[in-house]
This record gives structure tokens, C-alpha cells and sequence, in this order.
């Protein structure tokens, strides 16, 4: 099969694309429990329930599916989803040092 010319590039920015993709998906890490203890004991994050209590206050009536800390390139996130009273799944990122709102968008 021969290519045509334009192909070589447009493959190449495919590949680099999908290179890219990854290395976002992969700068994710999960904490455990001792870390998350850990970082609160140093106070480098706020309780989880004052994150829990931000959620709420944005989506009342909602209920909570999923908590989980991570490290996204070096910034400690608390990814919160919730099903809203109305029945749609958010998403919010909180950044776990300030509470600061960094996402929020339905999930699919």
C-alpha cells in the first residue's frame, strides 16, 4: 500500500496525539488511605468532609457515588461524583489543599 503524500504527516500527528493522551492519563496517581492521613495530620489537605460539605452546598439533595485523592501533575485533587437530586452524574475535582473548585462536568 502506497501512501499518499500528506499521510506520512497526518500519521505521524495521529501517533504523537495518542503519545500525548497517554501521558496525561498516565500523570494521575491514587493515594491510600496512610498517605491521605498522612497529608492531613501535616496539614497539606483539608478533611474530606469539608470537601464533601462544598459538594453538597453546590448540588443539594445529592448523593455521594465516589470519593478518591490523587496527585494529578503534582497538585493533590479530591475527585467527588455524585448523583444529583435530579438524576445526573457530576463530577467535581476540588483541590485538596484550598478547596478551590478545578471541575466540574457530567459524567457519561
Amino acid at each position: 500500500m502506497q501512501l499518499k503524500p500528506g499521510y506520512p504527516g497526518l500519521l505521524a500527528g495521529l501517533l504523537l496525539m495518542l503519545m500525548l493522551m497517554l501521558s496525561f492519563s498516565l500523570s494521575a496517581r491514587d493515594l491510600n488511605h496512610d498517605e491521605a492521613r498522612r497529608l492531613l495530620r501535616e496539614g497539606q489537605i483539608l478533611p474530606l468532609e469539608q470537601m464533601l460539605q462544598r459538594a453538597r452546598e453546590r448540588y443539594p439533595g445529592a448523593e455521594l457515588l465516589e470519593v478518591e485523592l490523587e496527585e494529578e501533575d503534582g497538585i493533590l485533587v479530591y475527585e467527588v461524583e455524585l448523583i444529583t437530586a435530579e438524576g445526573s452524574i457530576r463530577e467535581l475535582e476540588l483541590d485538596a489543599r484550598d478547596g478551590r473548585l478545578l471541575k466540574d462536568e457530567v459524567e457519561d
